[in-house]
């Protein structure tokens, strides 16, 4: 009887005794995490912010909220859009989801 304890005990010591098997799950978790859903966002805001700085008069805009309009002039943080005659909107740059198409002034 004290034998087969002490086998039971020498096992348990055993399977402690090499802590990075028992995180290796959770760093191949992390791995994945990391190629499936941190590094495509990064990349996306980096597109984003691209597409934000390159930003010029008479290009035509859909911003996140959904409205369709021309920049007629561009700020520091803003932009001021035409979404009809004789209707303009200042906007953050930020909110401006994509560009439609980009016309030469």
């Amino acid at each position: 009887m004290l034998n087969a304890y002490a086998e039971v005990q020498g096992a348990a010591a055993g399977q402690a005794s090499n802590p990075i098997i028992s995180f290796l799950p959770i760093v191949l978790i992390f791995v994945i995490f990391y190629f499936l859903l941190i590094k495509p966002q990064k990349k996306a805001q980096e597109e984003h912010k691209n597409m934000i700085s390159a930003l010029k008069k008479n290009d035509e805009v859909i911003t996140s909220g959904g409205i369709h309009g021309t920049i007629v002039n561009v700020k520091e943080t803003s932009v001021i859009l035409k979404i009809d005659d004789n209707v303009k909107i200042e906007i953050q740059k930020t909110t401006i989801g994509t560009i439609k198409k980009s016309r030469q002034s």
